[in-house]
């Protein structure tokens, strides 16, 4: 009757072993996931930055134009 109740415990000490191994598997997945999309964040937060200084630049641009043109219509305005 012994023998039975070991191989019971050997049995459910034999699936626990299972279940972890598979989940520390489902967590090495995760983590290699979680490592790729941390990554994609940090690029499209670079790309974010720099299309972000870019636009800034080019209203810098816009403003300056306009102030051209605006110079350039108060002297065509004199003539």
């Amino acid at each position: 009757m012994s023998f039975e109740v070991f191989e019971k415990l050997e049995s459910k000490v034999q699936q626990a072993i299972d279940t972890i191994t598979l989940l520390q598997m489902e967590i090495d997945e995760l983590k290699d996931k979680n490592s790729a999309l941390t990554q994609e964040v940090e690029n499209t937060k670079s790309s974010t930055e720099a299309l972000v200084r870019e636009n800034e630049q080019l209203k810098q641009e816009q403003q300056t134009w306009q102030e051209r043109l605006r110079g350039l219509l108060g002297k065509m305005e004199e003539v």
